[in-house]
């Protein structure tokens, strides 16, 4: 195997890993947007709120971590990659799912994690702790869908450039 064609497969192989880690984000934000939310919507606040800390809980481990931060890292990476591998063109596509992706990790930062935390400190007044966390929960989780699903198609872009454009 010539050095080129294992820079092309390490470039493969970290452009497939973010576009999968970027879809399962987008998947899973997604699925909150359509059924989780709308669902626990229809009861009433104590189970709203119960279930959504638990739902917090149960997603604060190692696993969703090392997808929501790998998914980041390997798309800056695989940014990195078309950049110095001599695909311009490519490259500014994964920079824009890079960019995007980044916009769904702020939103996390500044919008969903706060409010899961209050939700967390909240007592049992469950219809204000309903109240104080829903629509704006909800607003944040939209954008990181729409965030993620545009990086997807932004990959998806680039894994079709990077199969067919030549490095320089």
């Amino acid at each position: 195997m010539t050095r080129s064609t294992t820079g092309t497969t390490a470039q493969s192989a970290t452009l497939v890993a973010a576009t999968v880690g970027t879809g399962l984000m987008a998947g899973l934000y997604f699925a909150f947007d359509i059924s989780v939310i709308p669902g626990l919507g229809r009861g009433d606040d104590e189970t709203y709120v119960t279930a959504m800390r638990n739902i917090n809980d149960a997603i604060d481990n190692g696993l969703f971590g090392l997808l929501f931060v790998g998914a980041f890292i390997a798309t800056g990476v695989a940014a990195a990659q078309q950049q110095r591998g001599g695909r311009p063109h490519t490259a500014r596509w994964a920079w824009t799912a890079f960019a995007l992706y980044t916009l769904s990790l702020v939103v996390t930062a500044l919008v969903n994690l706060p409010l899961n935390a209050q939700l967390a400190r909240a007592g049992s007044d469950f219809a204000a702790a309903r109240a104080g966390f829903g629509t704006r929960w909800r607003a944040g989780n939209t954008v990181r869908t729409l965030a993620c699903a545009t990086a997807l198609a932004a990959l998806g872009r680039t894994l079709a450039l990077h199969g067919r454009t030549p490095a320089a």
